[in-house]
């Protein structure tokens, strides 16, 4: 088990290396996380739904994503409260502080999934979240240390060197763990690194020393993990630099419960695509798509995009004839109206929307999820994605559809002047012959770039980087 003296030290990444490096050795490796937090999901094979970390971490592996890889998902809709999905399926929302009452029960699910998980596995590679070393939260612990003694998993803490204080960060958790916690571990990870490794030696010395821990390995940063989808909206904090000589410019409003982010990946790693992701505060900028992303819980979203003088900013986008694309929720909050009237995803209501599609939507029944593929209506072009969502949405736009299934159903909606439309499929982008399908209605140049297969290149590099500075096999030696 792979655990984190904080968020964002790259657990997850490491995982992902560590499963494609194992399984080019020829064994079957499983990932498994008891609990996650995160509004990047991803549909899998039996039909439910997982972070999509656990689903690229299963990529990865070379095996089809199951509910069982992430048993407990925490999808947060305010800062206090999340819709829980356990095995795939959503059972309801908790506050924080009732959450914690559930643990008890959550956990005889998290332990069913392992076990089906270690039965079909020659190695499971465990990601733990957060850090063990929130001690306040370590009762009922199902994520990290509880987890770790209910099922006899040794763990392996990783500290990330980059944000700096990393010794403190290692010798602190031994510090405030509980001793039969501390057992545990059998070694440490220092991540992130960059420079000179020797100087570091006094380091890695020194923790090895204070915990008790021997050191497994000091890992350099890997630049191409931003090529790789991210966990969390974490990673929408990190400002990246404009890309000035592209001849696109695509601006995404980061909404506080942006989901499925990853849509936008793709996009990123074309070299003629200037993607802004525009945080609170900050004007749209001119541009020539504004694409509206999926939201966990499209209501409070859409009064968010107001409170940020976005939607003028998107009418006055309109306007000028510029183009808008809404994915989900997005494509939600550009019809007339949202209503929720069983407080699905909040408190009951309705509002309107932008207007900006014929189009009502109703948020009402089970939640749909499914891969799904097709054509785009208007100019044929092929797409695989797959859809999330809760509600349904209807008017005279959909008279015009954005795209058509396979099984022969419509999705989507376009505006009469065909300037603006939404659909309910993630993953569009992700589809070479889709994207570039836009890029081209935009007025771009797609590039030779295929995506899929990028991301399987870069999981190689991350597996050989990974074996260039851990011991492989010492670390499998320590699995039990």
């Amino acid at each position: 088990m792979l655990q984190g003296t904080g968020s964002d030290v790259g657990k997850s990444l490491l995982v992902a290396g560590l499963a494609r490096a194992y399984a080019r050795r020829g064994l079957r490796v499983l990932p498994f996380k008891p609990q996650n937090m995160s509004n990047n999901a991803a549909v899998t094979a039996d039909g439910g739904e997982i972070g999509r970390a656990q689903a690229l971490q299963a990529r990865a592996a070379g095996v089809a994503p199951t509910v069982h890889m992430n048993p407990v998902l925490l999808k947060p809709q305010s800062e206090v409260g999340s819709q829980v999905v356990v095995q795939g399926r959503v059972i309801g929302n908790a506050k924080a502080r009732e959450y914690q009452a559930w643990k008890p029960r959550l956990m005889e699910a998290v332990l069913d999934s392992f076990a089906r998980i270690r039965g079909a596995a020659d190695l499971v590679l465990v990601e733990g979240a957060g850090s063990p070393a929130e001690v306040n939260l370590r009762a009922n612990d199902i994520a990290n240390m509880g987890f770790a003694r209910r099922a006899d998993v040794p763990v392996v803490l990783i500290g990330d060197i980059d944000r700096g204080g990393v010794i403190a960060q290692i010798v602190g958790t031994r510090a405030v763990l509980d001793p039969e916690d501390a057992a545990m571990v059998v070694g440490i990870l220092v991540n992130k690194f960059r420079g000179d490794p020797g100087l570091f030696a006094d380091g890695m010395a020194f923790i090895a020393e204070r915990t008790g821990w021997p050191a497994l390995g000091l890992v350099p940063h890997f630049a191409e993990a931003a090529r790789l989808p991210a966990e969390d909206a974490v990673a929408l904090g990190r400002r990246e630099p404009g890309r000035g000589g592209a001849k696109l410019r695509v601006a995404v409003p980061v909404l506080p419960r942006i989901s499925n982010f990853d849509d936008l990946d793709p996009l990123k790693l074309e070299p003629d695509v200037d993607l802004r992701l525009v945080r609170a505060g900050e004007a749209l900028p001119v541009c020539d798509l504004v694409i509206l992303p999926g939201s966990k819980a499209t209501i409070p979203d859409l009064a968010a995009l107001r409170a940020n003088g976005w939607d003028i900013d998107v009418l006055a986008h309109a306007r000028r004839g510029g183009r808008v694309l809404g994915l989900c929720g997005g494509y939600q909050m550009l019809g007339g109206s949202v209503a929720d009237p069983d407080g699905i995803e909040g408190p009951p209501g309705t509002v309107p929307g932008l207007g900006l599609l014929a189009v009502d939507t109703v948020l009402t029944g089970a939640k749909l999820l499914r891969p799904v593929a097709g054509i785009s209506a208007a100019d044929g072009a092929p797409f695989a994605g797959y859809e999330m969502h809760v509600g349904e949405t209807d008017g005279p736009d959909r008279a015009r559809p954005l795209l058509r299934l396979a099984d022969g159903t419509a999705d989507g909606a376009v505006s009469a002047d065909g300037l603006v439309a939404g659909c309910y499929v993630h993953g569009l982008f992700a589809d070479d012959r889709q994207r570039g399908a836009w890029l081209r209605r935009l007025g771009g140049a797609p590039s030779d770039l295929g995506y899929e297969a990028e991301v399987d290149r870069v999981l190689d590099r991350l597996a050989d980087h990974l074996g260039a500075h851990i011991d492989l096999d010492r670390l499998l030696g320590l699995a039990r």
